[in-house]
């Protein structure tokens, strides 16, 4: 019997069942997407997270060097002994705290009758009133001691002396040569103005030898919220490297969760390179502030001098990361399945066997190499790329350079490898950076969804109707 608008019964009964598979179907998929909508937004925090600890990782990294480290300190702070600025407030601070101790108006009086011309000749040279000839000829000299060596290895060495007592001001304990004072750190440059002091007594100045024991202060920090900067370094050098390895390991636990990897390997990567970013601009625009903020007494010069040596190699740090961002999504994208990508990726393979075939030409034989590499090509270049990464972990703090330069290293062998794997019978050569001739090729179908279970053939389904509605024949 004919069903109405043509069909027959067995049609019937066949549409009903695809419509009933495919409410099936329909009705499975949601729980599916909700799972997917679930791991995506889980994917999403964890890179966030690790996107947003980058910044006090590479902060936190730092201060547990700067501190814990003596040698790294003193190699920090060391340029700043031939910083001109630097050299300019030590000499100030020095001419006035010997100044002060200067009896001015006894001063030729008390000079020995040998003496007194040697000294009327040195101050009638400069000039002007006695307290400012005075003055000139102590800055001088000053300026003398802190252009030597001599200053270097004084500053060094009180430095390295002092490491200790930095470590306790900023964390705490008030202790030691380097104290805490009116929300400053400060440094006693008593050493500097005995060689003065000598300079002075060298030059004809006699009266300076009776000058006594000076103490004065160099400021290396200073800020009105200091008490909240001791309890952020302490507890920035307790984390230590703790909090970057966190912050790594929330962004690859996020890629790893994604539904699209390499997507959220390529957005992650980015969001760290950014974050880096942002922390450098923080610290220039915290500079400007830190410089404004400071008192009329303070060298702006030499303040700036300070902050941009103790931070040079957070800087580096910031740098590092932002590279090492950038190049890490470019090497996922171009990996991706989009067109820019495989045109990249044909053009290696394209240059690798003109090379390779410019190299038979020429009488070129390897033997038994290119077939070994052509075999385990995979694992090869997996090796070369967990070495330069371990030589990135293992290398003594690293800068953006360096980044670079193992990222050529590591490209340059991979060079090497899809040519030494282009060789023997019917290699087509590898893809650009280990991947082979079937995955290049399949790269498209590697991205793509899986067929839908409605849309396979089902066992012992017909054909179905004809898609222009005409009846099967007999």
């Amino acid at each position: 019997m004919g069903a109405p608008g043509g069909g027959t019964d067995d049609e019937l009964t066949l549409l009903r069942a695809r419509v009933a598979a495919l409410e099936a179907d329909a009705g499975r998929g949601a729980p599916r997407r909700e799972r997917h909508r679930l791991r995506s937004f889980c994917s999403a925090l964890l890179v966030v997270i690790g996107c947003v600890l980058v910044p006090l990782g590479l902060v936190a990294a730092w201060t547990a060097d700067l501190l814990g480290d003596t040698d790294r300190y003193v190699k920090t702070v060391e340029p700043l002994a031939s910083d001109p600025d630097v050299q300019d407030a030590v000499a100030n601070r020095a001419t006035d705290a010997v100044m002060r101790h200067l009896d001015l108006p006894a001063l030729l009086e008390g000079v020995a009758p040998d003496q007194r011309p040697l000294v009327e000749k040195a101050l009638g040279k400069l000039g002007g009133s006695l307290e400012s000839a005075v003055g000139s000829f102590v800055h001088d000299r000053a300026r003398d001691v802190v252009a030597s060596p001599a200053f270097e290895t004084i500053w060094t060495d009180a430095n390295r002396a002092i490491h200790t007592s930095l470590d306790r001001a900023l964390t705490g304990d008030e202790d030691g040569a380097v104290k805490i004072e009116t929300d400053a750190v400060t440094i006693d440059l008593a050493p500097v103005i005995d060689r003065v002091k000598e300079r002075l007594v060298a030059s004809g100045l006699t009266a300076a030898g009776n000058i006594p024991e000076v103490h004065t202060d160099f400021t290396v920090l200073r800020s009105d919220d200091i008490g909240k900067a001791k309890t952020g370094f302490a507890l920035l050098q307790a984390v230590g490297l703790w909090l970057p390895v966190i912050a790594v390991l929330c962004v690859a636990g996020g890629v790893l969760l994604a539904v699209r990897r390499r997507r959220a390997l390529v957005a992650a990567a980015l969001g760290f390179a950014v974050a880096a970013v942002v922390l450098g601009i923080a610290l220039t625009v915290f500079r400007t502030v830190y410089l404004n903020a400071l008192p009329a007494s303070v060298s702006p010069a030499a303040a700036g001098s300070v902050y941009d040596t103790l931070v040079r190699f957070l800087r580096t740090s910031v740098r590092v990361c932002a590279v090492l961002g950038v190049l890490v999504a470019l090497a996922a994208w171009l990996s991706g399945p989009s067109r820019p990508a495989a045109l990249t990726r044909g053009l290696w393979r394209s240059g690798v066997t003109a090379t390779r075939s410019t190299a038979d030409r020429a009488g070129m034989r390897l033997g038994p190499v290119g077939p070994f590499v052509h075999r385990f090509h995979t694992w090869i270049v997996w090796i070369l790329v967990a070495g330069a990464a371990l030589a990135f972990v293992l290398w003594p703090h690293p800068t953006g350079w360096v980044v670079v330069g193992l990222a050529l290293s590591l490209l340059l062998a991979l060079a090497i490898t899809d040519f030494l794997a282009a060789e023997g019978p019917g290699a087509a050569g590898p893809g650009p950076g280990g991947v082979g001739p079937d995955l290049a090729a399949g790269s498209e179908r590697v991205e793509a969804e899986p067929e839908p279970e409605h849309a396979r053939p089902r066992p012992g389904a017909g054909p179905g109707p004809d898609p222009k509605g005409a009846r099967p024949k007999g």
